[in-house]
């Protein structure tokens, strides 16, 4: 718990300091750097000033890094999964837009499955989560994944303990099977400590673009903290096996924690840079009967900006 007050402003301010900066780096695309620490609060220290300048620095150059691995995937046909695994507001959905924010939706697509429906529950476990694996030169990344039945269904109720045992037995035996079938599975989960998600939680709480975030079930996972981790320590001890180990990503520092989630996961390929042929912008072809029809104004969306 933060029980000094000024201390919780202070962390929430600058918690939602760190939202901005992420709608900024969704904004900005190959601006230089240096002018990134630009026009910032001048009340903002120069020791702040500096650390974003590093990490935007390093993440554009990380990013860089990405677009090489995605040629070289589509190169080899290589297949690739990453599952994003932890507690509520641990920073999964930030990393997963940092890792996807310059690659080509083609190639590397997110999966995010809503709770089965009532057909999907009378289904094999992992067949809802079969249709979305990766062919030949594709990376999937799925933000949550077949590990909610360690987590959220084992904690809030809603497998039975047959179910949950059944679920340890087999998923060894599933992620082997995708190992053995060509597909490299990558296994992330996002650690934070208890105080930080109660700072979140708070700051969603106090910021109505971030409302949204917050669910009933999200709500509910924080009065139940020891016994979510007490399902993650389970989990990780029965499934951290050597085709598919468990990585633990520090995640209270949420621009720290991207940065070397990127920077572990490019170096779980050997890639080597696509030689890409030089491009060449061809000239127009015009023609001399051609006349552009003008546009009815009225269906011009309004200039207000």
């Amino acid at each position: 718990m933060i029980d000094n007050q000024d201390e919780l402003l202070r962390r929430i301010h600058n918690d939602l300091m760190d939202g901005y900066d992420e709608e900024i780096e969704m904004e900005i695309e190959d601006r230089h750097v240096d002018e990134l620490s630009q026009g910032l609060d001048p009340l903002t220290l120069a020791s702040q000033k500096e650390s974003r300048r590093v990490y935007f620095r390093e993440l554009f150059r990380l990013q860089a890094e990405l677009v090489k691995l995605q040629d070289w995937v589509v190169a080899t046909g290589h297949k690739v999964v990453i599952v994003f695994e932890g507690r509520d507001a641990a920073g999964k959905g930030g990393v997963i837009k940092r890792i996807t924010q310059r690659l080509n939706p083609r190639v590397c697509r997110v999966v995010a499955l809503p709770a089965p429906n009532d057909r999907e529950r009378t289904q094999w476990y992992f067949q809802r989560y079969v249709p979305h694996l990766p062919a030949g030169g594709e990376i999937v990344l799925f933000d949550r994944s077949w590990y909610n039945r360690a987590g959220v269904e084992k904690v809030m109720g809603f497998c039975t303990d047959e179910q949950y045992e059944a679920f340890f037995r087999d998923v060894p035996e599933f992620e082997k099977m995708l190992t053995r079938s060509g597909i490299q599975l990558i296994k992330y989960w996002f650690s934070i400590s208890d105080e930080e998600q109660e700072l979140r939680f708070l700051g969603r709480i106090h910021d109505p673009l971030k409302q949204w975030k917050l669910s009933p079930m999200d709500l509910e996972s924080r009065r139940r903290w020891e016994l979510y981790t007490k399902a993650k320590e389970v989990m990780i001890a029965r499934t951290h096996i050597p085709e598919s180990p468990w990585w633990v990503v520090p995640a209270d520092d949420k621009k720290k924690a991207r940065l070397n989630c990127i920077a572990h996961l490019l170096s779980q390929m050997k890639y080597s840079e696509v030689e890409r042929p030089p491009i060449t912008l061809p000239e127009r072809v015009r023609h001399e009967g051609y006349r552009r029809h003008q546009v009815p104004g009225e269906i011009y969306v309004p200039q207000v900006y």
